[in-house]
């Protein structure tokens, strides 16, 4: 049997985590042939010796003594150092599919890299999309280059639109969780810390998605990536709460009916799909029983609790350069909630703030869009 090459990048993040364990069940389907992470070297190492991955790629180690020691440890692998050669093996190496989980819109130029080369790409970084979805949609689409979400509500709607054309679609549903805060007093959010931010309900992610989920910037970001995916205009986008996560999105059709994807929380579900895509691999990695489902309760997304899901669909709306002014805003204000500088309520003024102050940029070009994230990111997550 051949088996399928995966280029993993944000190999040592919580979706690259899921992945190994994927890759571990279906050793017999899947070969990972090159992994790339930020800098926990210690673990892609040892994960390489597992797996025998012979490329691996660090993008933010510098320094050349860790480098030397980082080839010194691993002398029968590959290694290479920076986003350059992480762009460069994307455009000249051997793979058959790449999932990109890099975080954040630190993302975004691999996902060019890999739909320029024409190669599958399972894609669990959503900033690709917000920030220039404009310009990978029209790439994909000319030249039938399969794009495969990963996360949970977009492999969900993914799944349950299957064959079915635009045209018989009414609404697509997003559903998310209500973050760490979905139950606490209002008046009480001015006093809120990262650590307690950094607690979800349901999901075990990283950092940055976990605070996203808790302001409900993440849910905004997944509007504009599903406006991309699937190609649906705004106004047949909603989301809506539901707390448990069974649900992970739902479609309706324009004779009424819904198709949801249901099963306990696991990224390893839309992690496999994605990877198996166009089959299904048999796996005992995950097992749902309805019977433990309990109650599938649907809520509202409250504007004065969720004031950035609401500013982010305006930035959607808008077009042009506002989403990545969206994203790149609420990267840095992130970024200075965790050190301490401002409050929880500070990140939507920071954010709002950026985008009052910002000229629309229509339809902007890749470096346009690199560089004005880059701006006002303050390289946050990049």
């Amino acid at each position: 049997m051949v088996k399928r090459k995966l280029a993993l990048l944000g190999a040592t993040g919580s979706i690259g985590s899921n992945t190994f364990e994927v890759a571990r069940e279906q050793s017999d389907q899947l070969q990972i042939a090159m992994a790339a992470a930020a800098v926990n070297y210690e673990k892609l190492l040892g994960l390489a010796e597992e797996f025998d991955i012979p490329l691996l790629i660090f993008t933010q180690i510098k320094d050349k003594a860790t480098q030397g020691k980082i080839r010194e440890l691993a002398p029968r692998r590959r290694i290479y150092f920076g986003e350059d050669e992480l762009l460069r093996a994307l455009k000249h190496e051997d793979y058959d599919i790449s999932l990109n989980a890099i975080g954040a819109s630190a993302g975004l130029s691999a996902s060019h890299a890999i739909l320029s080369r024409g190669k599958p790409l399972a894609l669990a970084n959503k900033e690709s999309l917000v920030m220039a979805g404009h310009i990978l949609r029209p790439m994909w689409l000319a030249h039938d280059i399969p794009v495969l979400p990963v996360d949970s509500e977009h492999s969900a709607i993914f799944q349950a639109i299957g064959s079915h054309p635009q045209s018989e679609i009414r609404k697509i549903h997003i559903t998310a969780s209500g973050g760490a805060f979905l139950h606490r007093p209002l008046e009480e959010f001015a006093t809120i810390t990262p650590q307690e931010a950094l607690r979800h309900p349901n999901w075990d992610m990283g950092a940055k998605v976990t605070l996203d989920s808790a302001t409900m910037v993440n849910k905004a970001l997944e509007v504009m990536e599903a406006h991309w995916l699937f190609g649906m205009p705004w106004e047949a986008i909603n989301a809506v709460i539901h707390p448990t996560s069974i649900v992970h999105s739902m479609v309706e059709f324009i004779d009424g009916s819904f198709l949801a994807q249901l099963s306990q929380p696991d990224m390893k579900l839309p992690i496999l799909y994605a990877l198996s895509w166009p089959q299904r691999w048999q796996s005992a990695l995950l097992y749902s029983d309805p019977l433990e489902f309990g109650k599938l309760e649907f809520l509202p997304i409250e504007k004065q609790r969720y004031p950035l899901f609401y500013l982010g669909l305006e930035a959607a709306r808008a077009g042009g350069i506002m989403p990545t002014v969206y994203n790149a805003a609420n990267e840095a204000a992130l970024q200075e909630f965790l050190e301490g500088q401002i409050g929880f309520c500070d990140i939507y003024k920071r954010v709002a703030r950026e985008l009052d102050g910002f000229i629309n940029i229509p339809n902007p070009d890749l470096e346009t869009v690199l560089a004005v994230n880059r701006r006002l990111s303050g390289g946050a997550y990049s």
